[in-house]
């Protein structure tokens, strides 16, 4: 896992990621994050509970994020101490 901005990059698309805040707030969720945008998502429902992403990249970290699920449960539970 990277570390860019003190955040684990959980996936990189090259002009955006995928990432965890330390210690952040319930429910579990990631962003998504590139130079000008970022979108919070929740993991279990996949929704966009908060910024905003262009269409294109958000539908293909959406993609990936529906076919890794597991991982980003198993990162959260690990960065958040299994809260």
């Amino acid at each position: 896992m990277d570390y860019e901005d003190g955040m684990p990059t959980i996936k990189n698309f090259g002009g955006y990621r995928i990432t965890m805040y330390f210690e952040d707030h319930n429910p579990p969720h990631f962003h998504i994050v590139s130079p000008t945008q970022e979108a919070v998502v929740e993991i279990a429902t996949l929704t966009v509970a908060a910024g905003s992403m262009a269409p294109a990249r958000l539908r293909t970290a959406l993609e990936w994020a529906a076919r890794n699920r597991a991982l980003l449960l198993n990162k959260w539970n690990e960065l958040h101490n299994d809260e």
